[in-house]
């Protein structure tokens, strides 16, 4: 049995068993009550599309919680996808997630066939539950209700986004003689529940095409030993033969120094690093069964073009050539 996006060329580039690709999370850059440096980071979007990094990521922070330090994602993560589609060519552009609670279907597909189509197919659709709980009341919606929330929205927006004319009477769909229009290029968006989402481990190995964790420590490679029991329990319960990747992230501080040693800033949240230590990191992701990593910048002191150009010259290649990394 194949997973039903085994022709989906942009899911099979990101994802593929037993490898490990790269992307790059957006913003770039912390919020400084400036919007001026944002304006300039079309660049550097451009070069990481033509430097071979296979997807770019956005996160859905509607609104500033002070309580969280950082405004997060500044731009509005589907308008920002929009206009990166039509600067873009090659790289995929994926959503490190949708609060699927505060959305409406309807609304929510649309946008998402739209951004699909005018982009070829590079959408893939991270999905979560929420878990900053100022947000839901300021949408006036019940944060202890997300649970049913998420599931209502996620199968009605698969129906509106497989089925022509679908006859619908879910809880927030009302369907009769009606569309959406544009349906995504392919059958559907790819979409990837993101941590529990208050979904039970065998209702995401069923409904989801993909599952989006978070690490956990990246000290050492013993810390990988939680990660690599959860892939275990997740593709324990995914049918037999069909390929339904994993993928995670990190926040990094790349240093100067190559050899630099993996150090945890901010109780952990940020991972300053070499060059050397984030292969070691990263390889060992990829032997447990890793097949993304998205990794953010922002938090870095270094330039972001210079930054960049390291990631691309010194740490892609091990992903896209398969080298083996020789110890300094």
């Amino acid at each position: 049995m194949k997973n039903e996006f085994h022709n989906h060329s942009i899911f099979n580039r990101v994802f593929q068993p037993g490898k490990l690709s790269l992307g790059i999370f957006l913003p770039l850059q912390v919020y400084n009550q400036s919007m001026t440096v944002f304006h300039q980071h079309l660049k550097y979007i451009k070069q990481i599309d033509s430097s071979g990094f296979d997807a770019l990521w956005v996160r859905d922070i509607p609104v500033y919680d002070p309580n969280f330090r950082d405004v997060g994602q500044v731009y509005d993560p589907l308008t920002y996808l929009a206009y990166i589609a039509g600067q873009t060519h090659q790289v995929a552009l994926g959503t490190a997630s949708i609060v699927l609670p505060l959305q409406h279907p309807i609304a929510l597909a649309k946008t998402t066939a739209s951004i699909d189509q005018l982009s070829g197919g590079r959408l893939l659709l991270g999905v979560g539950s929420g878990d900053r709980y100022a947000e839901f009341p300021a949408f006036g919606k019940s944060f202890e209700q997300r649970a049913t929330l998420f599931r209502e929205v996620f199968q009605d927006i698969q129906t509106l986004h497989r089925i022509d004319t679908p006859k619908m009477s879910s809880a927030l769909t009302k369907m009769q003689d009606l569309d959406v229009v544009p349906k995504p290029l392919h059958r559907g968006i790819p979409m990837l529940v993101t941590g529990a989402s208050q979904q039970s481990l065998d209702w995401i190995a069923a409904h989801a095409d993909g599952w989006i964790t978070y690490p956990g420590p990246t000290t050492t490679n013993e810390d990988t030993l939680v990660l690599q029991q959860k892939i275990q329990a997740f593709r324990n319960l995914v049918p037999e033969g069909v390929f339904k990747p994993q993928m995670t992230n990190e926040w990094i501080e790349l240093d100067e120094d190559p050899y630099f040693p993996r150090t945890p800033l901010r109780g952990g949240f940020i991972l300053k690093t070499g060059r050397y230590g984030l292969i070691e990191l990263l390889q060992k992701w990829e032997e447990i069964g890793v097949n993304h990593a998205a990794l953010g910048i922002q938090f870095s002191k270094r330039d972001i073009g210079e930054t960049l150009d390291e990631l691309a010259k010194e740490v892609l290649p091990y992903f896209k050539n398969k080298t083996t990394l020789i110890q300094g």
